[in-house]
């Protein structure tokens, strides 16, 4: 009671009355400096004085979406794309990662076409890959039957190979290298071989002049791969790629036909990225086996973990320190995890909040590829007497 009576005086003394407040806003509306005020309420004629009220309602209108706009593109943080094109005489040379488009050797796959079926289990880890009902029979006897087996032991013995008689010529900036040069690496093409890996990723070289020539034998009557299920290319596919990062093929693999002479033109493009809210990368995410932070590398760690936590092994395609998973763990678990991840979104890429945000410093190596026929007469007849084979074999 005591409030109440305490709000109705406050009342009473701050309320001024009916006829004094006419008065008071009379008089600010005729000497307020807000323009167009003064004529709504001083103009006799009800036609202008409704004009003048639409023209003050709008202009009103008009500022307040100016100021709401202005606000919103100032919370949206706005950025801006800096582009610097620097001409250097010296520059780190990129890794090349190569690899067959036949992957195993055709005596070793001669009657085991589900070596094919498993082995694509096993990449669809990198590389979707759907697989026809017609197949899974076949290759569950086989998995039953085979247990002991090791894709992996199997892949690295039987797969491409990279020695003297695979690689013919190699070449680097005049100096010659070997394949002791190459680093193997396991990818959906299954044995690759990465030149200028992480030993001499230092490696500085001039822009100018050849940079790395290489001359391989493919040997398509050696290796072989499976028609029947969609196989049917032969030659070399390269990706060019950072030292440090693992070689991508997934949409960025280039190919280079059998009998064809490739140039690749090649120029790197970094690109500094801002953290959120400016842009979408985070500078504090670090991943546990790569040194530097790549989308393509956290999303491999991201579903090791996974299949990890579910399966109780990793694949060993797989980043990580886990027991190698079996081949019927691989069908059996492995296989339908993945698709589970990518159905459910558990690795995410792109956006700051996903699982791997885009990285704040990233480097590319956009090429431009020329081919040419390998080989006119005289170089036919050079290279039979050089690598002591029939001139049909060198075409």
């Amino acid at each position: 009671g005591i409030l109440e009576k305490i709000r109705l005086c406050l009342i009473k003394k701050l309320l001024p009355h009916l006829e004094d407040r006419r008065k008071y806003h009379e008089e600010f509306a005729s000497s307020t400096s807000f323009h167009g005020v003064h004529n709504v309420v001083h103009t006799q004629s009800k036609a202008r004085r409704a004009l003048w009220l639409l023209i003050v309602a709008g202009c009103l209108a008009i500022v307040i979406w100016q100021i709401c706009s202005r606000f919103i593109y100032y919370f949206s943080w706005p950025t801006t794309t800096t582009v610097v094109v620097q001409y250097v005489e010296n520059i780190k040379f990129p890794a090349v990662t190569f690899c067959n488009l036949n992957r195993f050797q055709a005596h070793a796959v001669s009657s085991l076409k589900e070596i094919f079926l498993i082995w694509n289990i096993v990449s669809a880890i990198l590389q979707k890959f759907a697989m026809e009902d017609k197949y899974f029979q076949e290759l569950n006897d086989f998995l039953l039957g085979n247990q002991n087996f090791s894709i992996k032991d199997f892949t690295r013995k039987n797969g491409f190979y990279l020695n003297s008689s695979t690689l013919l010529e190699c070449n680097f900036f005049g100096k010659p290298c070997y394949p002791q040069d190459f680093e193997h690496v396991f990818t959906e093409y299954g044995n690759c071989f990465t030149f200028n890996h992480n030993d001499i990723s230092a490696r500085r070289v001039s822009l100018s002049g050849r940079g790395l020539h290489l001359l391989f034998d493919v040997q398509q009557d050696k290796f072989t791969d499976e028609p029947t299920l969609g196989y049917t290319d032969a030659g070399i596919t390269f990706v060019i790629h950072s030292p440090q990062e693992l070689p991508r093929f997934d949409g960025l693999g280039l190919l280079t036909p059998v009998g064809m002479h490739a140039e690749v033109a090649i120029r790197q493009l970094k690109s500094i990225i801002q953290e959120y809210p400016w842009g979408e990368c985070k500078p504090d995410i670090k991943l546990q086996y790569h040194k530097i932070y790549s989308t393509n590398g956290c999303l491999l760690e991201c579903k090791a973990r996974y299949i990890q936590d579910w399966c109780g092994c990793l694949p060993f395609i797989l980043p990580g320190n886990g027991t190698e998973c079996d081949l019927l763990t691989f069908y059996k678990c492995v296989y339908p995890a993945v698709y589970d991840i990518e159905i459910k979104g558990l690795c995410t890429v792109g956006t700051h909040n996903s699982t791997c945000p885009a990285p704040c410093e990233e480097t590319d190596y956009p090429t431009t590829v020329t081919y040419s026929n390998f080989g006119g007469e005289k170089a036919i007849k050079y290279f039979s007497t050089k690598l002591k084979k029939s001139p049909e074999y060198i075409r």
